[in-house]
């Protein structure tokens, strides 16, 4: 590179990359292939709009790619492209779920004061009644499920559900009798920090109960559905939306999965990513995610993430071992929370997660259910197998970093 000063930070970033082991849930390392297609003179191209409709001329060989993310996006999840619709433009997680909630619910103020809105598929709607219903914060679920300091959370009302205090898993029955009591506009389904199973069933039964859209936000364990090891969402939602480098391990991109139907939900979606959120797309991202698609159907991945599942859960038994209090008591993912405070018997997550980082383990402070302490400052860590598992950890190395994370924490 000309630029020697940005060329030795890059080397730096890498150096620091290959010393420590990676915990960091929402991470992941893509292949060269990935990377190769990212620095790819793709990113020259300018491609407003979508397949055969764009707004300048030279995309016939875009056209082809975009094309081919799309078929094999619908490929990874064994989907039917007469059932399911695919965007692949979505720069980002936060975006698409953006995306998704001004086509599907006219955006507004609170509640109390209803305000005639118009969506972005022509048809008004009194966005002041607007709600999204998604899962805490505070509970494992994302900003963008309608965290009031997000703009999920300025535009609409949010509806928060989250565990059971005794069993740190949820409870499907008071989250049914919460919707019916609120009738919230859109239901969504996932999380950053719940390391179970969500029953997508029960979700389209509470949905159902309410009038509600179903949506699901897979963007943590898209790469345990595509590898089987998780279940699929695509069933029972009618909007699926996922990141790409997380548990998929591909570029930092996401995709919105739509349901074709009656209702043409797909065609306010699109709407909504262009040209109501974004302009020109990122072609080199949508050729690097559709490398990473194929990946994700070779039975090597299907194999990773088998691996990915069965490290977590034996980390987080290892750390029950050591006398660390495991969120819900296990996992069923890639991801674990650990409470390492444990009313006060141990340490904050601020000063574990310092400690660890020093002696070159990465993981991030994290909120627990219920948490006591403040979140810059909470009880717990958050930890996650995917990255690692890429770098071809098993059971035997896990068991080795929970000595070590015990050690450090101990110290």
């Amino acid at each position: 590179m000309k630029d020697k000063e940005i060329e030795k930070l890059i080397k730096e970033e890498e150096k620091r990359q290959k010393s420590v082991i990676n915990l960091i849930a929402s991470e992941n390392y893509v292949s060269d292939d990935v990377l190769k297609t990212l620095g790819s003179k793709l990113t020259n191209k300018y491609a407003e709009g979508y397949p055969g409709k764009r707004y300048y001329g030279g995309n016939k060989v875009i056209d082809k790619i975009e094309n081919l993310c799309i078929k094999r996006a619908l490929k990874a999840f064994k989907l039917s492209p007469e059932a399911w619709h695919v965007n692949v433009q979505p720069l980002s997680g936060s975006p698409a779920n953006l995306a998704v909630y001004l086509a599907l619910v006219p955006p507004g103020g609170p509640a109390s004061a209803p305000r005639l809105r118009q969506g972005f598929d022509g048809q008004e709607g009194y966005g002041g009644q607007s709600k999204i219903m998604g899962m805490s914060l505070a509970h494992g679920g994302h900003l963008t499920h309608g965290h009031f300091v997000s703009a999920s959370g300025k535009f609409w009302t949010q509806v928060p559900y989250g565990v059971d205090k005794e069993t740190e898993v949820l409870n499907y029955k008071k989250i049914k009798e919460l919707a019916i009591k609120e009738k919230p506009a859109i239901i969504v389904a996932g999380f950053t920090a719940y390391p179970r199973i969500i029953d997508f069933k029960k979700f389209r039964e509470i949905a159902d109960a309410c009038g509600a859209y179903l949506m699901v936000d897979m963007s943590h364990f898209a790469g345990l559905v595509a590898g089987g090891v998780y279940p699929s969402p695509f069933v029972y939602a009618d909007v699926v939306t996922t990141t790409i480098h997380k548990t998929l391990r591909g570029p930092r991109s996401a995709m919105i999965f739509s349901k074709i139907d009656e209702r043409e939900i797909y065609k306010k979606i699109d709407k909504a990513v262009f040209p109501g959120l974004q302009g020109g797309p990122h072609m080199n991202q949508i050729a690097a995610v559709a490398v990473a698609l194929k990946e994700a159907v070779s039975p090597a991945f299907k194999k990773y993430a088998k691996q990915v599942v069965k490290n977590a859960k034996v980390l987080a038994e290892e750390l029950k071992k050591y006398g660390w209090r495991i969120i819900s008591g296990g996992t069923d993912s890639h991801l674990i929370l650990v409470d390492v405070w444990m009313d006060g018997k141990g340490i904050t997550g601020s000063e574990a997660g310092d400690k660890l980082e020093k002696a070159g383990i990465i993981v991030n402070k994290n909120a627990i259910p219920f948490d006591t302490r403040k979140p810059f400052d909470p009880s717990g860590i958050r930890l996650g197998t995917a990255g690692e598992t890429t770098r071809g950890a098993k059971e035997k190395d896990m068991k080795k970093i929970a000595g070590r994370i015990n050690k450090i924490l101990r110290t």
